[in-house]
């Protein structure tokens, strides 16, 4: 087995992100069972996991990491503090050619960087192996819920931020009685996994769309809907998910028949811009349209919830939408939708999602970092090296050089 070295890096990008890949006890285990690997850690004073929990676990605090074989982090690293040639794993935000990180680009290729980004790590039917997609989905649920409370005046909880851990938002949720509402939930990955998790906790019944749009009910419902629910290719009713994801500008939305039943809308799913909007303004403007309470988790900017006209923040993470204005009003209003579109869901519950995240990182990705890469996960998910970038993202070349 390599005899390398892991330093985990301390967060510079502002706002300051509390979230860690590595936990002080995953940290411990990994030395335990990886002999030959060495774990140091950057002093912060920021991070959700304090130094002295990193040194009571036996973990070294180091300031000067340029004698480690691999950095982590979690958000990007400012270009500056990038050392020379070595393999580096955080969230870069450059696979979409994104214009705010093209300097940081520029400086990986200059520094001949290995970039590997968490979300280009998969298997081999590209399928993504890690994130935290998992507590945006429990966050964005109960920030959903803890809006709608706040909108009818029903309950008012702390907001998940302002809690240690899951476990104190969990008893928070024990307050709430929420009336028989109808809550519809799009997506079926990871994000919409996590609230379901939520909702389940609530003891919010699961029904079929169907029930959903044809039943009434005296207890407060949920139900999941995946492509084949909201969309449909106007010349052919046999639903082809592998032609959806192809050809998703073949489809129109069919959602609209939920607009008119519908509570609260928790957006989980994946959009492809060239996908139909789920409704649109003129939609919103029909006399039973019925959503007023929209969690858009995805958070996608004028994306597949066209109420999403900006993201919100962990300290206010409520707008609201003025339908007959279609402009941004008061959250609470009776006539407005009130939108939750944080964009760092998993920083409201930073130990838990770094306890998650840390997790998969560990069985899903350092194996192949400590031993053999027979499954070519790192080469597969490494944007640059040594100055060039790999076959993979070569598409980026425009941007990188």
């Amino acid at each position: 087995m390599l005899k390398i070295k892991i330093g985990v890096l301390r967060e510079e990008k502002s706002p300051p992100d509390k979230r860690v890949p590595l936990t002080p006890l995953i940290c411990s285990e990994i030395s335990r069972n990886y002999p030959t690997v060495e774990i140091v850690v950057q002093p912060s004073k920021i991070r959700c996991y304090s130094d002295d929990e990193y040194t009571s676990f036996g973990v070294t605090l180091q300031e000067d990491l340029n004698d480690c074989d691999v950095l982590m982090g979690v958000k990007e690293v400012p270009k500056e503090q990038l050392i020379a040639t070595k393999k580096y794993f955080f969230f870069s935000h450059t696979i979409k050619k994104q214009a705010h990180n093209k300097k940081l680009m520029l400086a990986l290729i200059e520094k001949k960087v290995q970039m590997i980004d968490y979300e280009t790590l998969t298997d081999k039917n590209n399928n993504r192996i890690i994130g935290f997609g998992r507590y945006a989905g429990v966050v964005g649920a109960y920030n959903g819920i803890l809006g709608y409370g706040l909108k009818y005046d029903l309950f008012r909880l702390k907001p998940a931020n302002l809690c240690r851990d899951r476990a104190e938002m969990e008893e928070e949720l024990k307050r709430v009685k929420l009336p028989n509402i109808k809550i519809a939930l799009t997506g079926g990955g990871r994000v919409a996994n996590g609230v379901i998790e939520t909702l389940s906790a609530l003891r919010i019944r699961k029904v079929t769309p169907e029930e959903f749009l044809g039943n009434s009910f005296r207890e407060p419902v949920y139900c999941q809907l995946n492509p084949r629910d909201y969309v449909e290719r106007p010349d052919d009713h046999n639903f082809d998910l592998n032609d959806f994801f192809k050809h998703p500008e073949h489809f129109t939305s069919k959602f609209v028949a939920f607009t008119k039943v519908t509570d609260l809308f928790i957006s989980a799913h994946y959009w492809d811009p060239r996908s139909p909007k789920m409704f649109t303004k003129e939609d919103m403007k029909a006399p039973d349209f019925h959503i007023s309470v929209i969690a858009d988790i995805t958070c996608d900017i004028d994306g597949s919830v066209p109420t999403t006209i900006r993201s919100t923040t962990i300290s206010q993470p409520f707008f609201g939408y003025n339908i007959k204005e279609d402009k941004e009003d008061l959250p609470f209003n009776k006539n407005t939708i009130c939108i939750m579109a944080v964009d760092n869901l998993p920083c409201e519950l930073p130990r838990d999602a770094s306890d998650d995240f840390g997790k998969d990182l560990t069985e899903r990705v350092l194996p192949f970092i400590f031993s053999n890469d027979s499954d070519k996960v790192i080469e597969r998910a490494s944007i640059c090296i040594n100055g060039k970038l790999t076959k993979n993202f070569e598409y980026l070349s425009d941007y990188a050089y």
